[in-house]
């Protein structure tokens, strides 16, 4: 999907021939920019592209000085759907400095045309098309990559519940058992029995033994 938000061209349809034409015009790199922010956070749709700059009322914003998301909006309530601050990891920070040193994001992470988005649903349906997938990829599966990301790579359930917004109930329910501490206790009990009675059934082997060789004797 990234490669195909990269290289995505405006096209138009000719009014009397009807032919399809692609003019030089890269329309879906913002969608790219999407998809690297929900990669590597896990924030939701609305929050990404309601991402400021600068304290906006209104609106959550991205400190780039300090690398810190703000994603809930400045003024409004917590509620459950959670929006905590968090880090921005570092290559994900070289970017967004990059494309504001770039003007590619002047007044928000996501732009289009030098303004806002609201939403992003038609361009990432575009975009989609493009890179040959089907309707289950939604702006929300990047959520779920992220967090299954975070699970594969042992980070612990309570700091990558913290991460994304979510209760740590909730995480170990959806993703625990991609992390690899899942049921590990149960797998080595199993381990250590089979372990133990292979160990003893080795010195009924070698006591048996040696009552043979001394019944020899």
């Amino acid at each position: 999907m990234l490669r195909a938000a990269w290289r995505l061209r405006q096209g138009w349809t000719h009014p009397r021939t009807g032919e399809k034409v692609r003019v030089d015009r890269f329309t879906a790199r913002l969608v790219a920019r999407f998809i690297l922010v929900g990669l590597y956070t896990g924030t939701r749709a609305s929050a990404i592209c309601g991402a400021a700059l600068k304290p906006t009322d209104g609106r959550g914003w991205v400190d780039l000085d300090n690398g810190v998301f703000y994603r809930r909006p400045q003024g409004k309530r917590e509620t459950k759907k959670r929006q905590p601050a968090i880090r921005v990891p570092p290559r994900l920070l070289a970017h967004m400095r990059r494309w504001a040193a770039k003007k590619l994001a002047i007044r928000a992470v996501v732009e289009w045309n030098g303004e806002p988005i609201n939403k992003i649903n038609k361009a990432f349906r575009a975009v989609r098309a493009a890179a040959g997938l089907g309707t289950d990829v939604t702006p929300h599966t990047l959520r779920h990559t992220c967090a299954t990301w975070l699970a594969q790579r042992g980070v612990p359930m309570w700091q990558a519940a913290g991460f994304l917004g979510m209760t740590e109930a909730m995480f170990e329910r959806t993703y625990g058992h991609h992390h690899p501490d899942y049921q590990q206790q149960a797998v080595h009990a199993f381990g250590r029995q089979i372990g133990d009675r292979y160990k003893a059934t080795e010195r009924e082997r070698a006591s048996t033994n040696v009552v043979k060789i001394q019944g020899k004797r």
